[in-house]
């Protein structure tokens, strides 16, 4: 198995340019190729450049929020959620008009202590202040999804001949509120559990103030993200673990080997 990357990381690394794919020479074929980039920058050029190169197996990330998102509140959500629809369609008519088997895969909310912009970005802020914001019971339903679980089915999608031009919700292994979540990020922290429930009133009026004085940061924050603890965004994995043995673990997020530096990187 080899990756590709934008920059060297070790020996198992090549270099590939997604504006330049023609440059990519790898001097060996391809036929199964695993993509962990946003699925909306699969260009026909880059995808025809990796059919030359061998590829007759595709497997690529999208996201739920295909699902929840459509309707959000703020325009650059919904931007988001246009370009991963329109990469969805624009990925398997072109491996379909040219043979490559697909499979997408769509996950929930990601986590990876210390890398992810989620659960990292929640003890983040509790390593900081001591609490948790929420708004109202934050009694929406999460299933977050460790990436090591994601990486695993992808790998297993990729040898499986039955997930061959489908699409599947990857979810969780455990489903619980978001009060219940963030209640878990405590504990993990070492810390007893301090959520304080914040009128929505007043978490629009703090939005606006940032809006202002740091613009350019609604896809990251906003006030659909803190709507959204009261809904439900749980999905069906049955399909997945029918066709491919789909097992992810539980939500046992681990800061052991994390701290508040890695942390604020992560969020910046």
């Amino acid at each position: 198995m080899r990756f590709t990357s934008r920059k060297p990381l070790d020996n198992q690394s090549l270099i590939l340019n997604f504006e330049a794919p023609e440059s990519f020479r790898p001097g060996m074929n391809f036929c199964t190729v695993i993509v962990c980039t946003p699925i909306w920058l699969l260009q026909e050029k880059l995808l025809n450049h990796l059919v030359k190169v061998g590829m007759t197996r595709l497997v690529a990330f999208s996201s739920t929020s295909v699902f929840t998102k459509g309707d959000s509140e703020t325009d650059e959500e919904r931007v988001v959620v246009g370009k991963l629809s329109a990469g969805e369609k624009s990925m398997i008519d072109f491996c379909e008009a040219r043979g490559v088997a697909w499979t997408i895969l769509r996950p929930t909310l990601i986590y990876d202590e210390g890398f992810d912009e989620n659960v990292t970005r929640m003890a983040a802020m509790i390593r900081r202040f001591g609490l948790f914001p929420v708004c109202g019971p934050a009694d929406g339903l999460r299933q977050p999804v460790h990436a090591r679980d994601l990486a695993q089915a992808a790998i297993t999608v990729a040898m499986t001949g039955a997930t061959r031009n489908k699409a599947y919700n990857v979810p969780g292994g455990e489903t619980l509120t978001y009060r219940a979540m963030a209640g878990r990020i405590f504990s993990a922290l070492g810390r007893k559990p301090l959520i304080v429930d914040v009128p929505q009133w007043a978490w629009r009026l703090g939005f606006g103030m940032l809006d202002i004085l740091q613009p350019g940061r609604k896809l990251k924050r906003n006030i659909g993200m803190v709507l959204r603890m009261n809904q439900d965004l749980r999905f069906d994995p049955a399909p997945a673990i029918a066709d491919f043995g789909y097992a992810p673990g539980p939500f046992t997020p681990d800061f052991s080997e994390t701290g508040p530096d890695r942390e604020a990187s992560s969020v910046r």
